[in-house]
């Protein structure tokens, strides 16, 4: 890949940069934490194995350019600039989303439209140049158009190449959803802040469609969340496909054959527990956790010590707060009870429902949930 070295940026849902940026350091890299996500300097080897491994963010960007415009003549000239052909093949469609604050230029369709005829006058000027046939990627088109991310603050633009294709949450196994899912990327944030690595029993006993099991599984068997699913790096013109070859196949190697540790996901709702397995099963790891169907006040630990984690109701909707504050306090009573030395991570949208449950939480960080703010908590 031409560019190199690279500025990456791995964006973060709120309060999770810490933790990508944690991830990011056990991948070799020197992440800073910025607004909104973790910059490192890399090159397309990094960039790949960040898409590949991340557990918790949810795109990784590649900046293209960075420049000052204070009128759309010098965003023009400026966007003329940038090699556009080394992240969009021909045939292939630009789409940018931007966002400007406190700028000159602040329609953010304007500029969107600017820069793309940067790209399609680009794109013609280089192949009228360059008078040889069409590559292969000429004849391809992909699947999604290639994203740019493209930031304007007091005047300074910053343009970034988006190498995930779909967020990187989309794992590719939960295809069966329940009533309130947690993406894939929180589930795993919870486990990885609650610095659980597979070396401990895992129970969830609301697991809904089985997100927390399922990423549990994955992490305590080593299994690189993006090893099934493919990435828009893949679709660059200049992209060094047998690099990525190497590192899926590195990654490959290291998986272990079962999870070390027993891994058990629970919910009173069957259809919810019929949705866990099957997406167990398509992510590969249904043998490494056992799902059946029971309420909390029923939930039996089999072990003397391990995790609780789990993304309980939150009493939004009207009606539901004082059943939900009664599930709260038979779920501590049961935790008191029969995982007094396990320890607990839990989302919570509710102070006053987590008091229910009559432990010592702290908080981990604050993100949101399908909306909803919500606080991460441990005990233990």
């Amino acid at each position: 890949m031409a560019i190199e070295p690279l500025n990456c940026f791995a964006i973060a849902a709120p309060g999770l940069e810490p933790i990508v940026a944690r991830e990011l350091k056990a991948l070799g890299e020197q992440p800073r934490i910025d607004d909104g996500g973790v910059s490192w300097d890399g090159d397309a080897r990094s960039m790949m194995r960040a898409n590949l491994w991340l557990r918790s963010a949810s795109r990784v960007l590649v900046r293209v350019a960075t420049f000052k415009a204070t009128a759309f003549f010098e965003l023009e000239k400026r966007a003329k600039k940038i090699p556009w052909e080394q992240f969009v093949a021909p045939g292939c469609v630009a789409e940018f989303r931007v966002t400007a604050r406190k700028s000159k230029l602040y329609h953010s369709d304007a500029i969107a439209e600017r820069l793309m005829t940067a790209v399609s006058s680009r794109s013609r000027a280089l192949l009228d140049k360059s008078r040889v046939a069409p590559t292969r990627h000429a004849q391809v088109v992909s699947r999604q158009p290639q994203l740019f991310v493209v930031r304007v603050f007091r005047d300074e633009f910053v343009v970034s190449a988006d190498s995930s294709g779909e967020l990187l949450h989309m794992r590719g196994y939960r295809q069966a959803i329940g009533k309130a899912p947690l993406r894939e990327t929180l589930a795993a944030a919870l486990l990885l802040a609650s610095e659980w690595s597979g070396g401990a029993p895992l129970l969830d006993p609301f697991c809904g469609s089985g997100t927390i099991p399922i990423e549990g599984a994955l992490i305590a068997r080593r299994i690189a969340p993006g090893h099934r699913r493919g990435f828009a790096f893949m679709d660059w013109p200049l992209n060094d496909a047998s690099v990525w070859r190497k590192l899926l196949a590195d990654a490959t190697a290291g998986v272990l054959a079962s999870s070390p540790v027993p891994i058990h996901g629970s919910d009173r709702d069957a259809g919810a527990v019929t949705s866990s397995r099957a997406n167990a099963e398509r992510a590969g790891v249904a043998a490494d956790i056992e799902f059946d169907t029971r309420a909390v006040s029923a939930m039996a630990p089999r072990t003397a010590v391990g995790l609780v984690a789990t993304n309980p109701p939150y009493g939004v909707r009207v009606g539901e707060r004082s059943t939900v504050r009664d599930l709260y306090a038979r779920f501590g009573q049961v935790l008191r009870e029969r995982c007094a030395d396990w320890r607990v991570g839990l989302y919570s949208a509710d102070p006053r429902l987590t008091t229910q449950i009559g432990l010592d939480f702290h908080e981990l960080f604050r993100t949101t949930n399908g909306g909803i703010k919500v606080a991460a908590l441990f005990a233990g």
